[in-house]
């Protein structure tokens, strides 16, 4: 009998051991409290790494020893162009070890496009962070490996010279791609902001530069030309350019703007966002500019309507 007892006693023992040490595996694989907060803290530290990768690995990934370079596209539709731009960039600049970051200033107001206003308000943006920047068109890129985006210390560095531009070819021609340093466009007031439409706020500016007695320098030892220097990507027949003229805009716009630039520009950031192109990281600002009617009235044209020519058949005489 006491042997029986003890025995039972024995197994009554074994299964409590069996079923403690089962429980304890259990609940020990169960995150505690302790562990939960590690897991929070360790995703927050992912996530705000992978935010500041995508936002300034192009400027991190070269150290912080160069000088720094804001590229600045004012955009309006042209999205599919985008797409082109951004891996291009990134692949060409790469190359020459430039720690850059791309700034697409979006028109977001219902006016007429300005380029001009959207290269002042995309340079308010950036220049605290960057030491020097490219008004860069979106539709224009760079092919030949010496067209080098260096810091333009002496004065504007113009990258798509006339004598290598696709389509442009006069001597004062400095639209496309210029880069300038922060304080030399500073010490110009920047842009005028009085070119709605399309055409001339880059021959208003090259006046400024001579002004103010800064000298105009382009790339050397190129030795492509107009056909092979760059790609322009821009389609004529389904991106017609607004060369509406109204009101007193075509006398108004020829003469030199000593009046608006930097100091007028009147916009408000709609929004920014953050995205990345191929890998490419993309800085979107969405500004809404403001008009001023009493001053430039053609921010806002009636749209041409083109009206068939009737054609009236001739009696033949009898």
């Amino acid at each position: 009998m006491v042997s029986y007892v003890r025995s039972m006693y024995l197994r009554y023992v074994g299964i409590c051991v069996c079923a403690s040490f089962c429980l304890l595996l259990l609940f020990g694989s169960l995150p505690g409290a302790t562990d939960t907060c590690k897991c929070d803290d360790e995703q927050r530290d992912r996530d705000l790494q992978h935010e500041q990768f995508h936002k300034s690995f192009r400027v991190l990934e070269h150290g912080s020893d160069r000088k720094r370079l804001a590229i600045i596209v004012p955009f309006r539709d042209r999205f599919d162009e985008l797409l082109q731009f951004a891996p291009h960039m990134a692949a060409f600049l790469s190359k020459q070890g430039v720690p850059f970051h791309i700034f697409v200033v979006n028109q977001n107001d219902r006016y007429r496009f300005n380029r001009a206003s959207l290269i002042n308000v995309g340079f308010l943006q950036v220049r605290d962070g960057y030491d020097y920047f490219a008004m860069h068109d979106v539709d224009l890129l760079p092919l030949n490996d010496n067209l080098r985006y260096e810091y333009p210390e002496h004065g504007p560095l113009h990258i798509s010279g006339p004598e290598y531009h696709p389509k442009y070819h006069y001597a004062a021609f400095i639209g496309g791609i210029l880069l300038l340093r922060m304080d030399h466009f500073a010490q110009l007031n920047g842009m005028s902001n009085r070119y709605w439409g399309w055409g001339l706020e880059d021959d208003e500016f090259y006046v400024r530069i001579k002004e103010a007695g800064l000298e105009v320098t382009r790339p050397k030892n190129v030795s492509t030309g107009t056909a092979d220097t760059f790609r322009h990507v821009h389609d004529r027949v389904h991106r017609r350019r607004d060369t509406t003229k109204c009101f007193n805009q075509r006398e108004v716009t020829r003469k030199r703007d000593r009046e608006t630039g930097l100091s007028t520009i009147a916009y408000s950031l709609h929004s920014r966002r953050e995205l990345t192109i191929d890998g490419v990281p993309v800085t979107v600002l969405n500004v809404d500019l403001q008009c001023d009617k009493q001053r430039t009235p053609w921010c806002e044209c009636e749209p041409k309507v083109d009206t068939p020519s009737v054609k009236v058949a001739k009696k033949k005489a009898t």
